[in-house]
């Protein structure tokens, strides 16, 4: 678990090289001479990369050496040529309306500043600070030239990308042309209308030019980093994406790069992990072309298909990168923007730029508060999921065919939904289904997708077909209505962080990674239930015993397996990696508080969905009552899925140092079964109370409270499963929309199996929270439990506020 080993030496000096001595001249500042409030001087990407030189490269953080061309130069040069008296005449007066005058005097003023000729000291000393830099690196040293202007990387400025940069530049000519042409590009009409827009005076803003080792990432890879997640603004990791070739496309986002996140504190403990990574399409990588007078030329070229299915760094070099960007961050004490480099020629990672991240969004995912404007009758009724609103073209999907016809922003509705269809549905602005109720599927993922869902809402499809506008609102108690057209609506949001404490532990329910960064800043106490079957289903798409026998499925589902399997070992470690990194996320998220990961509880028409789960499960009457839980784990036709699934848990807790992870067996049906399950779970490597390891058991099966004195002695806490257990007290399927009007966890039989459930735990010691439903959707329910002594109650996303200003409003 030690870091990438990096010596201040070879970080200096780059491989091979002799030691950096490039020497201070009047006009020449060498990056060892340059710290971070020279920027006055040299601009801001030149102060930038003086201060990791000088200071970071003994801990690890590799930059190419070099040396700045002060902003000084540039005054002399214009100086002697008397270019400013031309200048002003050009600029002074400009009115940036006139586009086309703009552009007329922005070619005058380049053209100008082009046909400076230097001063001989300062050709000289140029000169001579690029030959010291090629006795460190080699004669054939290639170099890039950067411009670095001195207003540049200030707060609320960044000039990146107005200036010219030159790459792969040999040679003395060629090298004072591109100098040149980088003062000249001061006068660029782009860069005049961002100063113009930035409230910059022309004749103010200075250019320095820096001159550094070329890393041929046109041979390797290249891209950008980040010390928090810049789409929530959450702190503790560092976000890291890249691609093959040079950074360009990756910088100006032309691409769909790989993305990796390594996670800072379980980091700074000594852990060596990813915590999340994702394959992004590569479809191009740009390379140099050809050579010009100035540097090199550059083309985008098409990504060869196995380049395209491979991530573009490896493990290490991730983890090294994000190693650099810690240190980075910690030396400047705010959160980082850096570009780096992989050099094709030597093999090393170089940070080619570093400067502050002025652009995350740093607020919490706020749960808002609606309400429609006028009256009016809906088109379609059923029972509401969560307390939105949302608006969008109606489509009807009656088949997996269909989904293709989809698009962002659409409303999905369909008879009912399978987890094979979460793809599509993580881009819909809302749910309307005919049939089940508020613990179907459809349900359970508009919640953890924050888009709010009607469902049992008879005749949708026939009535909502036709793809006009709709709006779908839940917030209008418990029953969910779906308009024509798009109805006028007001949205509250609340700051969470002015909400009171809850009187017991407040625990998230999620699935869903993605989520888990912006619901961390909500008020929590951990998450009481993540739902492993979310990232089984979008996350990897195949069944798990189709990974362990890829012979026993037909070619098409092999296919698909080799597909979303390519760029890992092997189809069992793709499954360990995906499954680890999507919990690892949720768990990082929350990190050191609790967060109770749910083993699998696919029914078997859930689990057929799957690529290849059609060979490997029966067809069951029933499945809500079947082939569920505990009693897959250790059977033969699961047993290696289940192995698979330990190992992912296994890797989280071991690999990624998430020891807050708890594992929560469900359905466990009998003691037996239990003892079993726990003690398999040993044999694989998730010894109960090893490294702090605790296995909860979920607690929804009237046996589970009417024997947890016995249960209490094979798990060290439980989860009370209201959904489940409301389900088998009433004798409800809950999955039936036809007796849905009995399905009520509100009923005093209920009620008395929660109370003996809490007070059972509680005799024996045991931890015991609630993460059903009902608390979410029943006020009663939650000061319910409350009152009887529970631990913590669980909560989705969206009932976390609601709940906590009802408790304010209670002691106001």
């Amino acid at each position: 678990m030690s870091q990438p080993s990096v010596t201040a030496e070879s970080a200096v000096r780059g491989p091979d090289a002799t030691v950096d001595h490039l020497t201070p001249a009047r006009y020449i500042r060498p990056f060892r001479a340059i710290r971070a409030d020279d920027v006055p001087l040299v601009g801001g990407k030149n102060a930038s990369l003086g201060e990791m030189y000088r200071e970071l490269s003994a801990s690890g953080v590799r930059v190419p050496n070099g040396f700045a061309v002060t902003a000084e130069a540039y005054r002399a040069a214009l100086d002697a040529a008397a270019a400013w008296a031309p200048l002003h005449e050009i600029l002074d007066g400009l009115v940036p309306a006139a586009v086309a005058d703009v552009a007329a005097r922005a070619q005058r003023a380049n053209a100008l500043v082009a046909a400076v000729p230097l001063p001989v000291a300062l050709r000289s000393e140029i000169l001579t600070a690029y030959h010291e830099l090629q006795q460190q690196y080699g004669g054939d040293l290639s170099v890039a030239v950067r411009s670095s202007a001195t207003a540049e990387d200030l707060p609320g400025a960044s000039f990146a990308g107005q200036h010219e940069t030159f790459l792969n530049v040999r040679g003395d000519e060629m090298l004072i042309a591109a100098y040149r042409r980088c003062l000249a590009s001061l006068f660029l009409e782009r860069a005049i209308h961002y100063r113009i827009d930035a409230g910059f005076d022309h004749f103010k803003v200075a250019l320095s030019v820096g001159i550094m080792k070329m890393v041929r990432s046109d041979l390797g890879a290249s891209g950008v980093a980040f010390t928090l997640d810049t789409e929530t603004g959450f702190r503790d990791v560092v976000f890291v994406s890249g691609a093959y070739g040079l950074g360009e496309n990756v910088v100006q986002g032309s691409i769909d790069p790989d993305e990796f996140y390594v996670h800072k504190p379980t980091y700074a403990q000594g852990f060596r992990a990813v915590l999340r990574r994702r394959l992004g399409t590569k479809a191009l990588q740009l390379h140099f072309a050809g050579e010009t007078a100035l540097g090199a030329t550059t083309r985008n070229v098409e990504t060869p298909p196995a380049e395209r299915t491979r991530f573009c760094a490896a493990d290490d070099e991730i983890l090294e990168i994000a190693g650099a960007c810690i240190a980075i961050e910690k030396h400047y004490g705010v959160p980082m923007d850096v570009e780096w480099a992989r050099d094709g020629s030597d093999g090393a990672l170089y940070i080619v730029q570093s400067r502050p991240e002025t652009g995350a969004r740093r607020r919490a995912p706020g749960i808002v508060t609606y309400r429609l404007s006028g009256n009016r009758e809906p088109v379609v009724k059923g029972r509401a999921v969560g307390t939105r609103v949302a608006a969008g073209p109606a489509r009807v999907v009656r088949g997996a065919a269909q989904l293709a016809e989809f698009q962002p922003g659409d409303v999905l509705v369909a008879p009912s939904t399978t987890p094979d269809w979460e793809p599509v549905m993580k881009i819909a602005s809302a749910i309307v289904t005919e049939r089940g109720g508020r613990t179907c599927h459809a349900a359970i993922v508009a919640r953890e997708l924050g888009i709010p869902a009607v469902v049992g809402a008879d005749g949708a499809t026939a009535s909502l077909a036709g793809g006009a506008d709709v709006t779908v609102s839940c917030a209008e108690g418990d029953v969910g209505r779906v308009y024509a057209g798009r109805v006028a609506f007001e949205r509250t949001e609340v700051d969470p962080g002015d909400l009171p404490r809850a009187p017991v532990k407040l625990m998230l329910i999620l699935a869903d990674p993605d989520s888990a960064f912006g619901y961390s800043a909500l008020p929590n106490d951990g998450v009481g239930l993540v739902r492993i079957e979310f990232i089984v289903s979008d996350m990897i798409g195949v069944h798990p015993m189709a990974i362990a026998h890829p012979e026993r499925v037909d070619e098409a589902v092999r296919a698909t397996i080799a597909a979303r399997a390519g760029a890992f070992a092997s189809p069992a470690d793709f499954f360990v990696r995906t499954l680890a990194e999507g919990v690892g996320q949720i768990a990082a998220a929350f990190y050191p508080k609790p967060v109770v990961v749910r083993m699998s509880d696919f029914k078997t028409n859930e689990y057929a969905h799957l690529a290849g789960g059609s060979v490997f499960e029966p067809a069951e009457e029933n499945p809500m009552l079947g082939f569920r839980g505990a009693a897959r784990y250790a059977h033969p036709s699961y047993a290696e899925g289940f192995a698979l699934e330990c190992a992912a848990m296994k890797r989280v807790r071991e690999v990624m140092g998430l020891r807050n992870v708890i594992l929560m067996i469900p359905f466990c049906r009998r003691v037996a079964e239990g003892e079993g399950v726990v003690a398999r779970m040993a044999e694989l490597g998730l010894r109960r109370g090893e490294a702090g390891l605790q296995i909860f058991m979920m607690c929804e099966i009237p046996n589970n409270v009417v024997q947890i004195d016995r249960f209490s002695r094979t798990f060290d806490g439980f989860s009370i499963g209201s959904n489940d257990l409301a389900q088998l007290v009433l004798g409800v399927d809950r999955d039936s929309a036809l007796v849905a009007f009995d399905f009520d966890e509100r009923d005093p039989g209920v009620l008395e199996m929660l109370r003996l459930a809490i007070t059972g735990a509680k005799r024996n010691g045991r931890y015991v929270g609630i993460c059903g439903q009902a608390p979410s959707d029943y006020p009663e329910i939650a000061d319910f439990v409350v009152a009887h002594g529970i631990d913590s109650i669980g909560l989705n996303p969206d009932s976390v506020v609601p709940y906590l200003q009802r408790q304010q409003g209670a002691t106001d």
